[in-house]
């Protein structure tokens, strides 16, 4: 659980690491399976529905920079992301009802791991309310070394940035005047959690050392946030209910939203969605 000095921080700034939450038998086994993708990705040679691969991979160097959806990929991922510690400490920050709205697992291998251009997740899936946070579990430790996130403190706070180019959305922040003044490393051992609100701006470099960044990413949110794009089907909405029983009124408050649409001419995960931006702040 967290302390009240840890939800203020998390309130005030928008993130927090915490540290030695995942037991050492479920980081083993994340590893171990994250490890057996790894081997498998060397089978395909293009994106499939599991895998995204980065630029050069080959069955000899395999190259796997995400596992889509991984919770619905193997147990044990499901396992980790209804955690009771995890969910315990997501009900310290958003409430008690808690839903998952999306999950992957982003990897940065020792001297290539793609960077991830600055952006805002709530540009990507704007709500009823902003009672959402993703929480990363680091199966590495992640060190400004090894391209750990880099985020804006206080930046859920302000405004959402525009993510439009040429008038299509592309996932990360195009305005021309964007600074990352007062940027911080999170920094987080392995076996630790990172957490970063939904409104927060982020981003991470290429990994240029020579060890491993990889970090499963789960979005968390409100039981009574509903996204503005709409639902899907009924029962796959309720099915994403990790807390809670299913509500029929969302919670409606004054928040900025910019709508995530048209789409660019990349679609898929965020690395293909970006890799149209004509002026990147990483290369």
């Amino acid at each position: 659980m967290l302390t009240q000095d840890q939800i203020q921080f998390y309130q005030q700034k928008g993130y927090l690491a915490v540290e030695d939450v995942i037991p050492a038998d479920l980081l083993a086994d994340l590893r171990r399976v994250t490890d057996e993708f790894v081997e498998k990705s060397r089978s395909v040679t293009k994106h499939t529905e599991a895998f995204d691969l980065e630029p050069g991979h080959t069955p000899e160097n395999p190259r796997l920079r995400r596992i889509k959806s991984p919770g619905n990929q193997h147990a044990i991922y499901d396992q980790a992301m209804r955690h009771p510690d995890i969910l315990d400490i997501v009900g310290q920050l958003v409430g008690d009802g808690i839903r998952q709205n999306g999950h992957k697992l982003n990897m940065k291998y020792p001297k290539f791991g793609s960077p991830v251009q600055w952006h805002q997740d709530w540009a990507f899936y704007p709500h009823t309310n902003d009672d959402l946070l993703a929480v990363g579990i680091a199966l590495d430790d992640m060190t400004t070394e090894n391209a750990c996130m880099m985020i804006i403190p206080g930046s859920h706070k302000g405004r959402i940035y525009d993510h439009h180019q040429d008038g299509a959305f592309i996932g990360g922040v195009t305005e021309p005047d964007f600074k990352t003044d007062g940027e911080v490393p999170v920094e987080v051992k392995a076996g630790g959690i990172s957490i970063h609100h939904a409104r927060i701006l982020h981003g991470s470099t290429l990994n240029k050392s020579d060890k491993p960044r990889r970090l499963f990413l789960i979005q968390y949110c409100a039981l009574d946030a509903w996204p503005i794009l709409g639902i899907t089907e009924w029962d796959e909405f309720n099915a994403c209910i990790l807390r809670g029983e299913p509500i029929h009124q969302p919670r409606m408050t004054s928040v900025p939203i910019r709508i995530p649409r048209p789409y660019g001419e990349r679609s898929g995960s965020i690395y293909e969605v970006q890799s149209v931006m004509d002026k990147p702040l990483y290369r």
